[in-house]
């Protein structure tokens, strides 16, 4: 690869690293000013929506080949997390107190702040082996904490708020189904794509992991 990639790569990957820190910084922070996991959105919610936006860069990294990633697996994954974070959180206030926002958040904010220094070290040829075991064992805690409680529930929390604002119901005009039926049918495809991701994972522990764009890393928290 180029230098002038594996530079672009490095810059990138540690800005994200660098927000991710903050928005975990910020989560904890209140935490245990407020004793509370209310606040949690306000705290970061605007910061984590802003990083969530500009890594949609990824599916373009892997859609022109400076790492290969491919396209549809990122692409699915940033579209599943973004649309739970700007669609359904930010847009639904009564929902940005719950624990779950709390409890996704921190599943996030953790995975990306090994995550995105393991990329951008990687970049330069010198991950440490200790970041390159946390790279790929963490995922095995934090997948299902913030799929699980996090986002399912999340999403299944804001059904009545969806079904009382009609949310969304112009873009649905039309079709046989409407934006809570999405919602309800994520919910139930995000379970089982849950058990499909780590059984997925489980079958590449014996692959090598100092692999810095293989398939592990096309694996993240959403």
């Amino acid at each position: 690869m180029p230098q002038q990639l594996n530079l672009y790569l490095f810059v990138y990957n540690s800005l994200q690293a660098f927000g991710w820190a903050i928005s975990l910084s910020k989560l904890l922070i209140n935490f245990v000013s407020t004793k509370s996991v209310n606040g949690a959105y306000a705290s970061a919610g605007e910061l984590i929506c802003l990083l969530q936006t500009v890594a949609f860069l990824e599916v373009i990294h892997g859609a022109i080949g400076i790492v290969p990633s491919g396209v549809l697996l990122p692409l699915m994954q940033w579209g599943g997390r973004t649309h739970f974070l700007l669609a359904i959180v930010r847009r639904i206030h009564e929902v940005q107190e719950l624990p779950s926002v709390f409890i996704t958040f921190v599943a996030w904010s953790l995975s990306e702040v090994i995550r995105y220094p393991h990329y951008a070290l990687s970049c330069m040829g010198s991950s440490p082996s200790l970041l390159n075991y946390f790279r790929y064992t963490a995922f095995i805690v934090l997948f299902p904490i913030g799929v699980g409680p996090g986002e399912i529930w999340l999403m299944y929390q804001a059904l009545p708020f969806i079904r009382k604002k009609s949310l969304y119901a112009d873009a649905f005009v039309g079709l046989p189904f409407s934006y809570y039926n999405f919602v309800q049918a994520t919910c139930v495809l995000a379970r089982v794509g849950t058990v499909q991701t780590k059984l997925g994972f489980y079958e590449q522990l014996g692959l090598n992991s100092h692999r810095s764009f293989g398939i592990w890393d096309k694996i993240t928290l959403s």
